[in-house]
């Protein structure tokens, strides 16, 4: 791919962070790499990629750097925000902030970072390990047009497709509305499988049925393999979705919009939390309706 970059810097190599790098390394990309964990490095260095000392490393040596974090949190102590090192390390650079924080927060860090001389792109993405992996994760980008050419390029090894989305903080609300949709999608299959389950069905039947028909998708042939599994290793964690449901609903009461399909889902993540699922893939909120049905059968 065409690259006019001398190095590109990649901060954050997790769950969702190593795949992606991974995908930009085997297109040849020149990547900068930092990890609080050195030993997520070393599957990206394996492939070309250099290793920094710290985050101060990765800014120095590249004009162009991702962040792909937890959270808004993290990301301050990354840039050193609040400090009088933040405008030495975002000045004449552009960051590309991947992670899903709340959209003021991202609104509030682009006007940061263009008063320090910086420029900013906001480029949440849709997906979880397994098309992080294939390199087939959906991008969203927010920002100034000048910056969105910029950087389109470099989201291709990661993504399908990338959408613009106008102005920051749309590319992170635009996020949040597809989550709302796939959260509710997740929570209803579960539902559905043990409603059936319940009846005493044959689970493989309706799952065979769900494959048939127009309800058909490639959420629920993942996902209803793993319940028929019983396979709760994660792809989405119900610690990560239920961060992005409490951002979701934060939004929703901002906008003054109703949510009631979210409220629901809200409190059932909330509870496969409180049952130790945190780390678990998000189908393991089964457990929370299972919990519920459990209450019903012994009502004392």
């Amino acid at each position: 791919m065409n690259n006019p970059y001398a190095a590109i810097g990649f901060i954050g190599l997790g769950s969702m962070g190593e795949p992606m790098a991974l995908n930009l390394a085997k297109a040849g990309l020149p990547l900068v790499v930092w990890n609080r964990s050195q030993k997520k490095c070393e599957r990206v260095a394996a492939l070309g990629a250099a290793v920094a000392r710290n985050p101060d490393e990765v800014f120095r040596r590249c004009e162009v750097v991702i962040v792909m974090l937890v959270d808004g949190s993290a990301l301050d102590d990354v840039l050193a925000r609040n400090e009088r090192g933040f405008n030495d390390r975002v000045c004449g650079r552009i960051l590309i902030n991947m992670a899903t924080t709340a959209p003021e927060y991202s609104k509030a860090l682009e006007a940061d970072v263009i008063a320090a001389g910086g420029r900013y792109v906001e480029a949440p993405v849709s997906g979880s390990r397994k098309p992080a992996e294939a390199g087939q994760l959906i991008g969203m980008l927010a920002g100034e047009n000048e910056s969105i050419d910029a950087v389109r390029s470099l989201l291709e090894p990661m993504c399908s497709d990338v959408v613009s989305c106008g102005h920051v903080p749309n590319a992170l609300l635009m996020k949040l509305s597809v989550n709302l949709f796939l959260t509710a999608l997740v929570a209803g299959l579960a539902e559905a499988v043990h409603f059936a389950s319940r009846q005493k069905l044959d689970l493989s039947n309706l799952f065979a049925v769900l494959d048939a028909g127009p309800l058909a998708s490639d959420v629920s042939r993942m996902k209803g393999g793993k319940l028929l599994a019983d396979d709760f290793t994660v792809q989405a964690s119900i610690r990560n979705v239920l961060k992005n449901v409490q951002l979701i609903s934060s939004a929703a009461r901002a906008a003054g919009a109703a949510s009631p399909v979210l409220d629901v889902c809200l409190a059932l993540f909330a509870e496969a939390d409180d049952l130790g699922h945190a780390d678990s893939d998000m189908i393991a909120v089964i457990r929370a309706i299972e919990r519920r049905t459990s209450a019903l059968d012994s009502p004392d």
